[in-house]
């Protein structure tokens, strides 16, 4: 039988704050655990939250790169449930009134653009991390309380190839924002994919299984695409699919069991009494959205225009947003767009791969690397010769005195290079021979010849043009 795969995505993201959703306590990662932690946050009795409203600012910009129309008036709500990394024994979140509805991303797809749309966005306060031990469980409550925005997917999607695609919309967006670092490795953003199948055509979805906190965009491409497969067999095979949580596992790339679901589990959400609804005035929205930084969308269409790169760089570039800075610092200093970005995602790239570093860290200055690019256009040094320089370049060395220093120069004068042209041909008479006999590969070899005359300090481009003008005059 044919089947279609339906997938919804939620997805929670850390705010970028300084401190927690409702509580003074740092919004830290990698520190010890337990040490950015406060009463508020561990629920003790007598404490009561304070709103961040830095916290609310993020989501409106959130909201606003994802297209959600924004309520004004913000109101929180209690979820309960009893479960050792909640120690208030309930997680304020936004239940009936979330910040943004009804927003879209726009994917590529082998069969064009596609709108995925977003339900809805609300605000949270994240749990503790949990450490599952063979005996025990420890618990760190640095995280207790950090910033969340919930973004709920409608069941737009078909494939790991386009939940894949959409994750990395949304990442890119939020990173170009600010809103949040989106380290899925460190779990500042987290997946929870829900995929379902049913025969092709039918209106009933089929019964969902959800795979639980995804850590890397690769692997919900994997994950997914093994999924469709499983259920795929188990229909198959006249067996009938269960509602239940799955994990991924990366070694294996299979999805493993972790827990049946019976039902929708009832929260008894209700409205969280300690914070008094709040209306954002019009003018603070505004003042927001006003200010917000350039989206990865505006900055593609740019770059086609400014810069003529070609769908494929840009789609590059973009992706890494402070390589993309960087390009731009580069560009105020250059005028060839696409020599800068060759070399920035060519050799530039790799060195930083390599060395295990990034381009805010490095030595680089943007203007080296765009006399480095000059360098080349205007025939002072060769390809081979600018490849050679890198090392210098990346330690913050300007090109130019790191060529002289290696005795980089490239010879351009004619009248210099017709004279070796001349003692070339003279030496390779069996070339000369070749060529006359119509043997246009000869030129090559006399070319070779005189890169290596020269030790390779040449220009290549003018060589060329001599060799072969002076054939001509032998035939």
């Amino acid at each position: 039988m044919e089947y279609e795969a339906t997938i919804g995505i939620e997805i929670h993201c850390q705010l970028k704050t300084a401190t927690k959703m409702f509580s003074g306590a740092p919004c830290t990662y990698g520190r010890k655990a337990n040490t950015a932690v406060n009463e508020i946050d561990l629920g003790m009795p007598g404490t009561l939250p304070c709103l961040n409203m830095e916290g609310v600012r993020k989501a409106i910009m959130a909201c606003t790169g994802l297209h959600l129309t924004i309520d004004p008036l913000v109101k929180f709500d209690r979820k309960n449930y009893y479960y050792s990394d909640l120690p208030k024994g309930f997680q304020i979140t936004q239940q009936f009134h979330p910040i943004g509805k009804n927003g879209f991303v726009v994917i590529d797809t082998p069969e064009g653009k596609k709108k995925i749309r977003i339900n809805r966005i609300h605000m949270e306060e994240d749990t503790a991390k949990q450490f599952h031990l063979k005996t025990r469980t420890l618990l760190d409550f640095n995280r207790s309380g950090v910033p969340l925005i919930e973004i709920v997917s409608e069941p737009d999607m078909h494939n790991g190839a386009e939940a894949q695609a959409y994750v990395e919309a949304l990442r890119q967006t939020l990173y170009y924002l600010g809103v949040s670092d989106c380290r899925m490795e460190e779990g500042s953003m987290r997946c929870d994919v829900n995929i379902s199948l049913a025969p092709k055509g039918s209106d009933v979805l089929g019964t969902k299984n959800e795979i639980k906190n995804m850590n890397s965009i690769a692997n919900i491409g994997k994950a997914v695409d093994y999924e469709i497969n499983r259920q795929k067999e188990v229909l198959d095979a006249g067996g009938e699919i269960y509602q239940e949580t799955r994990r991924f596992d990366e070694k294996s790339g299979t999805t493993i069991a972790m827990r049946r679901k019976e039902g929708t589990v009832d929260y008894k959400y209700f409205p969280e009494p300690n914070i008094f609804p709040v209306r954002l005035s019009p003018e603070w929205i505004k003042e927001i959205q006003d200010h917000m930084p350039e989206l990865p969308e505006v900055r593609r269409e740019r770059y086609a225009a400014e810069y003529g790169l070609s769908a494929h760089d840009i789609s590059i570039l973009i992706a890494n947003k402070e390589i993309s800075d960087f390009y731009e610092k580069v560009m105020t200093f250059s005028k060839n767009a696409k020599g800068v970005c060759n070399w920035l995602l060519g050799d530039v790239s790799g060195w930083l791969n390599h060395h295990e570093q990034n381009i805010e860290t490095c030595a680089l200055k943007p203007e080296n690397l765009a006399k480095l690019v000059q360098m080349v256009d205007d025939g002072k040094i060769n390809g081979k010769q600018a490849k050679a320089l890198v090392e210098d370049l990346m330690e913050g060395k300007d090109p130019a005195q790191a060529a002289k220093e290696k005795g980089m120069e490239q010879v351009s004068d004619e009248g210099a290079l017709r004279e070796m042209v001349l003692s070339v041909l003279a030496a390779n008479p069996q070339a000369v021979e070749d060529y006359r006999a119509g043997k246009d590969r000869a030129v090559g070899f006399l070319v070779g010849q005189m890169m290596k005359a020269s030790r390779g300090k040449a220009n290549p481009s003018i060589v060329n043009a001599l060799i072969v003008e002076e054939l001509k005059k032998l035939q």
